[in-house]
């Protein structure tokens, strides 16, 4: 039998529980949304989301997402500012953790080992992060030596052989864009996850993106983008927050 203390603890965790959401079965209560769903192409099923919620702060920005990407598969998360398309990214990264529903990867939970499931993506978020004071081909041998790829033809790869010698902080908006971009290209991580990737490109950096996605779709990688913006994604799904 439990204490009047006992019950009175219990209470308070409940109401605490209920005031973000959620109900007596750990689920987020259905507040007559409609769910958001997105599948893309056949095969068997690399990435997959089921059911998943998410808090950013005290509010509730992500419920009942779902989806599931084979490979070669690509997402577009498309909604207005505040949806939680940057907050699913970060969910998929591994930096937080689902509030409710699970991720999976080929079938196994995919944040039961932190440092596998980084090891299996590369994320590039709004800050290009680029040290000012080193040279674009300094900056990007950083990501070439743990990723294993060849910092010289990544550079080439995004129209940036000439810029390589060049200090960081001469870079303009757009060319930093590509240097951060450039990271995809040394990398060895079969999940690219990107917030605004072509934020700052013109249309010719748009055209070499897309040649690196998709190559990186051809050898059977995933793509996982928001944007506001049309994308080089040929076939990708799109799955709509509100």
């Amino acid at each position: 039998m439990l204490s009047a203390a006992a019950g009175r603890g219990l209470g308070r965790l409940a109401h605490a529980l209920s005031r973000r959401g959620f109900n007596h079965t750990g689920r987020v209560p259905s507040t007559g949304r409609p769910r958001s769903r997105a599948r893309t192409g056949g095969g068997t099923d690399v990435l997959q989301a089921e059911s998943v919620a998410a808090f950013r702060g005290e509010r509730l920005v992500l419920r009942d997402i779902d989806f599931a990407l084979p490979a070669g598969g690509a997402l577009l998360l498309v909604g207005p500012n505040g949806s939680g398309k940057s907050t699913l990214l970060r969910l998929l990264a591994g930096l937080l953790r689902p509030a409710a529903g699970r991720l999976l990867w080929d079938g196994e939970d995919a944040l039961a080992d932190p440092a596998a499931h980084g090891a299996r993506l590369v994320y590039v978020g709004h800050q290009d992060a680029v040290k000012p004071g080193l040279t674009a081909a300094e900056n990007l041998r950083f990501a070439a030596a743990a990723g294993g790829g060849d910092a010289g033809a990544a550079l080439a790869a995004l129209g940036l052989a000439e810029l390589a010698d060049l200090p960081a902080r001469m870079l303009s908006a757009g060319q930093k864009r590509r240097l951060a971009l450039a990271r995809l290209a040394v990398s060895r991580a079969k999940l690219w996850l990107l917030d605004e990737p072509t934020l700052g490109l013109d249309t010719a950096s748009v055209a070499r993106f897309g040649t690196l996605l998709a190559a990186h779709r051809a050898g059977g990688g995933l793509v996982v983008a928001a944007t506001h913006l049309p994308l080089p994604l040929d076939g990708a799904a799109e799955l709509r927050l509100a």
